[in-house]
């Protein structure tokens, strides 16, 4: 009786052994036709058959990479002819009908640029050339393989085979740490992929799943050599008037933005939603440890690729800039399923890698609210480089659009209005918080909060200088806009006085810490120049005539802040010091500034002397301030509504080169052995063979 029932199980046990013992044949005999080509031989001479049968075989990616990573550069050259040889078959068979030989040779060129790219020849892309396929025909090679690429990407193919065709490009763009020292990418501005990533983020299915792989290798196809020599990419992203294929664009960026902003609320939730235990555990908890910006930010990891991608679109194409103002509302799409083109969600994609699940994101959403909201996060904490770069990056984005024409209309738009939710840091007299309540308003009330949020939250001592200048010229450029069109916004501008002088405040108060390092001159002109602008023309831009009366409120109750400012300026503008100049400069800033301290002062402490309350109300003082205006006599400054435009060349050169450097080596951190192989997509295609 043991006996029968034992023997299935036996007979299973030998079923199972003998199919493990044929995959391990499998995979031995693909390893072993590796290790006759590394050994300089021909396995493919005299049998016609051979390629067709080697690329039915599974690819080890794994196998290639180490192989040829481990050889030094002496012995890679050795065996150039055995690469060129496989490296031109495998091109040979994108233009294969079956599927599973076309998955095959991606992943054997896949794993051949990588092996070869690994060590000394890193930074030297003529060398990677000449072993990879000879620079004899290296053009007419890549010619044909770009060509077959775009059919794959454009065809009726599987999710899984097109991811891997835009890795297979990703990793050709990648080679290099520097883009432009990569000299294949020569190659790709002659045989242009522009049309078909244009045509993947035209096709709401297609943009879904591989729109974040078509804008990522976009971005860096726009930076190769842009400084040097014409980049056809460059002209035609600036010159592309597709709208369906811009707000592709658009929704890509809003969705990866979206999914930032998400992440950010779940580790953010209101604790009261877990009851009261939940809510005493946290508050008693706060009470010793408080909690930390990088605690609450933790898990939104800062997406310079995404931005770089938003920045090029809003620098060099003026279609774009109309899209920003577009919600997005696209319902999620299946894509359907077919014999001849699965879909594989079990494999991952570089999206994935970088946190990005289209699934997850909220179908409605203006991209400007979206990356406000992003900006108000990242924007938190500065000490991590990734996010200084990346609120760096925000701000240049900002700046770009607050001085585009057609922007600022929709931006000071009074019928179009939205509730931007800005996220606050928690600091010492105030607890963490987001503006959730507000009532719609023009985005240009929400660019003012964020700026004005970014300049209270970050009087550090390493005062980040760069970044708060290029805030206050986002703020000048809103104003510039208003006084030449005569815009009244309604917005509390309390509040953006308040946040300029408390700078100005805390400038004086640490130029011991400061000025070693820092020229605050030139970041206190800023300031004081927003003033003058205020001064001279807020009555063509500030709401009410009682803004104007409150403004001059506030530089008559702050004036000691203006008159320590002058002094300091004075000191230094006399002595032969590094700072002469921008003290000096500063001095004549403060001319209209100190008029109205000296004009006003005098007369609110006469009605001060015989008021028979201890000191004027607020109402007092501002009767005095518009009984009293007839008499005061300022200056005309000049220029005070012109500003120097946004100019990525020469400035910001090394930012862009060291960003996309930084995207690049992200990049090949993310992209696995793991994500070549593709286990799946083998799987797959088992039935159709």
């Amino acid at each position: 009786m043991h006996a029968v029932i034992g023997m299935p199980r036996a007979k299973n046990q030998v079923l199972l052994r003998q199919k493990s013992q044929s995959k391990m044949e499998l995979k031995e005999k693909i390893i072993d036709i590796y290790d006759e080509f590394f050994k300089g031989k021909d396995p493919s001479r005299d049998n016609p058959n051979f390629w067709d049968e080697f690329f039915l075989l599974k690819a080890n990616v794994k196998y290639i990479e180490s192989e040829l990573g481990n050889l030094s550069t002496e012995k890679l050259f050795k065996l150039k002819e055995t690469i060129n040889n496989i490296f031109y078959h495998s091109i040979l068979c994108l233009k294969d009908e079956y599927p599973i030989r076309i998955i095959n040779s991606l992943q054997t060129l896949c794993a051949l640029v990588r092996g070869v790219c690994k060590g000394r020849l890193a930074d030297h892309s003529f060398d990677i050339i000449n072993i990879l396929m000879g620079f004899d025909s290296a053009e007419s090679l890549l010619q044909g393989m770009v060509q077959s690429l775009n059919t794959v990407l454009v065809g009726d193919f599987s999710v899984s085979l097109k991811n891997l065709t835009l890795r297979f490009l990703l990793v050709l763009a990648t080679i290099t740490d520097n883009v432009s020292q990569n000299t294949l990418m020569e190659y790709m501005m002659i045989n242009s992929v522009f049309e078909t990533l244009v045509a993947i983020l035209s096709n709401p299915v297609s943009r879904q799943d591989h729109g974040y792989e078509a804008v990522l290798l976009l971005a860096i196809l726009v930076n190769y050599r842009k400084y040097e020599s014409a980049n056809p990419y460059i002209v035609k992203l600036s010159i592309l008037d597709d709208e369906v294929a811009l707000t592709g664009l658009g929704w890509v960026i809003s969705s990866v933005l979206t999914n930032h902003n998400q992440k950010y609320q779940l580790n953010t939730e209101d604790p009261s939603k877990g009851g009261w235990f939940t809510t005493l555990s946290s508050m008693v908890g706060h009470m010793f440890v408080p909690e930390s910006v990088e605690a609450r930010s933790r898990g939104v990891e800062p997406d310079n690729a995404i931005l770089l991608v938003l920045y090029e679109a809003v620098h060099l194409n003026r279609n774009f800039i109309t899209i920003l103002a577009h919600n997005h509302s696209e319902p999620v799409s299946p894509t359907p399923t077919t014999p001849a083109s699965p879909k594989s969600p079990a494999v991952p994609s570089a999206a994935q890698k970088f946190h990005y699940d289209p699934n997850s994101l909220e179908p409605l959403m203006n991209i400007q609210v979206t990356f406000l909201c992003y900006c108000s996060i990242i924007m938190q904490d500065l000490k991590d480089p990734q996010r200084y770069s990346n609120t760096k990056l925000c701000l240049i984005i900002i700046s770009c659009i607050a001085e585009d024409q057609y922007a600022n209309s929709f931006l000071h738009d009074a019928n179009l209005t939205f509730r931007v939710p800005i996220h606050r840091a928690p600091m010492r007299h105030r607890k963490p918080g987001t503006d959730r309540d507000v009532a719609p308003r023009p985005l240009a009330c929400a660019v003012l909060d964020l700026m004005v949020e970014f300049i209270m939250s970050h009087m550090m001592k390493t005062l980040p200088q760069e970044l708060l200048m290029m805030s206050l010229g986002i703020i000048h450029r809103l104003m510039c806009y208003q006084k030449k069109c005569r815009v009244r916004l309604q917005y509390p501008w309390k509040d953006l006085w308040t946040s300029l002088i408390n700078l100005l405040k805390y400038l004086l108060s640490n130029e011991s810490i400061l000025l070693p390092s820092q020229n605050i001159f030139e970041l206190a002109c800023k300031v004081v120049n927003l003033f003058n602008l205020f001064i001279t023309y807020g009555d063509t831009f500030l709401p009410t005539a009682g803004s104007y009366d409150e403004l001059y409120y506030e530089i008559i109750r702050m004036h000691q802040v203006f008159d320590n400012l002058y002094s300091l300026a004075l000191r230094h503008s006399t002595n032969s010091g590094e700072f002469k100049i921008t003290a000096n400069k500063l001095t004549n800033c403060l001319v209209n500034v100190r008029a109205i301290v000296n004009h006003f002062t005098p007369k609110v402490d006469s009605v001060s002397a015989v008021s028979t309350q201890p000191s004027l109300s607020e109402e007092q003082v501002l009767e005095v301030v518009k009984s009293n205006y007839d008499t005061l006599t300022l200056k005309l400054q000049d220029s005070l509504d012109q500003y120097e435009r946004y100019a990525e060349k020469p400035k910001q050169s090394a930012f862009f080169t060291a960003l996309v450097r930084s995207i690049i080596l992200k990049f090949r951190r993310a992209l696995t052995v793991t994500n070549l192989e593709q286990q799946s997509v083998l799987q797959e295609f088992s039935t159709i063979q």
